[in-house]
């Protein structure tokens, strides 16, 4: 927990690097509860004296926020990347229902549309991962009853499952290509004993042909868990053929001279004409490597993200 973090990209204050939310009161919800806000147990674990309740934070952060003057507020976003775009997704109508009914509301969830599907393996790692999760936070109240009546609460952490009832406008930005979910869902640190896909992990230019064609093909498994994301005009979407993962809440991928752009609209640019229903925004790039304005993530040995 850094004491002190840079408000940059969409959190900017300033109106060149952040043209449309640059005057917005800015809030950063701290994250430490391991579910995205979703976990609410009432017994504490006496051996690490870990609360699971990251539900009650959630509804007290809101609590603190409307007493503060969001209660008045004519605009509204939800934001997050990665676990936070993930609450962005499981919290959106929830936080639309919070704001008075003339508040302009939306959500905008960067990194965060994590996808069910097999590794390179065939284990379903990550769908036992997001069970673990759900059964030790205790989230499966937290989670939309829209798709906790047909589905188990784990795969309700699925955003491809939910997405589909969720009544508040909604933008998803992802890249087709997304470094976590490469990682992590298709390439576990489990799946790879002996580290065949190291290199490529840290680095997409590093990959060999077949490798590269199964990332292909978790990007048509991406595109396809897209599919059930209503094409309404209140819905937004851009999806980068990059090698990265949150893209809004750094200046240089969020707005800068050389940031990612699709069908030249920059990321800023298309969020904001989103939010304020000036040009409906819903774009998927061609496959890599297409796009020669991303800025492909290159991960040193040690990391973890």
């Amino acid at each position: 927990m850094a004491k002190q973090i840079a408000f940059s990209g969409i959190l900017n204050n300033r109106q060149t690097f952040n043209p449309d939310f640059y005057n917005w009161n800015k809030v950063k919800v701290r994250y430490c509860d391991g579910s995205s806000f979703t976990g609410d147990v009432e017994r504490v674990n006496p051996a690490t004296n870990l609360h699971y309740r990251g539900a009650r934070v959630w509804l007290a952060v809101m609590e603190d926020l409307l007493a503060k003057g969001m209660s008045k507020a004519k605009n509204a976003l939800l934001s997050g990347c990665s676990a936070g775009g993930l609450t962005s997704i499981l919290h959106c109508d929830n936080f639309r229902a919070i704001l008075p009914l003339g508040t302009r509301a939306k959500c905008l969830s960067d990194a965060g549309y994590f996808i069910d599907m097999k590794d390179v393996t065939g284990a379903e790692h990550i769908k036992a991962f997001f069970n673990d999760v759900v059964t030790t936070h205790g989230s499966a109240q937290n989670l939309p009853s829209s798709c906790t009546s047909r589905l188990t609460p784990s795969m309700c952490f699925f955003p491809q499952n939910m997405v589909q009832q969720i009544h508040t406008p909604l933008f998803i930005l992802n890249a087709a290509y997304d470094s976590w979910q490469i990682r992590n869902i298709l390439v576990p640190g489990v799946a790879d004993p002996h580290g065949t896909w190291h290199y490529c992990k840290l680095d997409i230019q590093q990959c060999s042909s077949p490798q590269l064609q199964i990332m292909q093909g978790f990007r048509t498994e991406f595109l396809n868990a897209l599919a059930g994301f209503g094409r309404s005009s209140s819905t937004g979407m851009f999806i980068n053929s990059c090698y990265a993962h949150c893209q809004s809440e750094m200046q240089e991928t969020w707005l800068s001279s050389d940031s990612p752009v699709l069908e030249k609209m920059p990321i800023a640019k298309a969020v904001g004409d989103w939010f304020y229903d000036r040009i409906a925004f819903q774009k998927i790039d061609c496959p890599y490597p297409c796009d020669s304005t991303c800025h492909n993530r290159i991960f040193g040995d040690n990391s973890e993200a």
